[in-house]
């Protein structure tokens, strides 16, 4: 596998998790306690760490790819491991 697309498909796996993580560790500003501003989501998070999510989002992709590459490399799962309509 070239280096680009290994590179392409770790971005894919970092998007993927960013979206992913979206709702984890996340509090509101109900259960933070802290007054709402008028016209404010009851879902909308009191403080949002960016730094921290793309960490988070880091580390999720590249432990997804990971298990990909290293499943490219040795071959676990092919193709032919997932066409559920040819008969065996």
């Amino acid at each position: 596998m070239k280096w680009q697309s290994a590179l392409a498909i770790y971005f894919l796996f970092f998007c993927f998790a960013g979206f992913v993580l979206l709702p984890f560790g996340v509090k509101t500003d109900e259960e933070v306690g802290a007054p709402k501003v008028p016209g404010q989501a009851e879902s909308a998070p009191h403080r949002f760490d960016l730094k921290r999510h793309l960490l988070r989002s880091a580390i999720a992709g590249a432990l997804a790819f990971a298990l990909f590459y290293a499943n490219y490399v040795y071959g676990w799962i092919s193709t032919d491991d997932l066409d559920f309509t040819r008969p065996r």
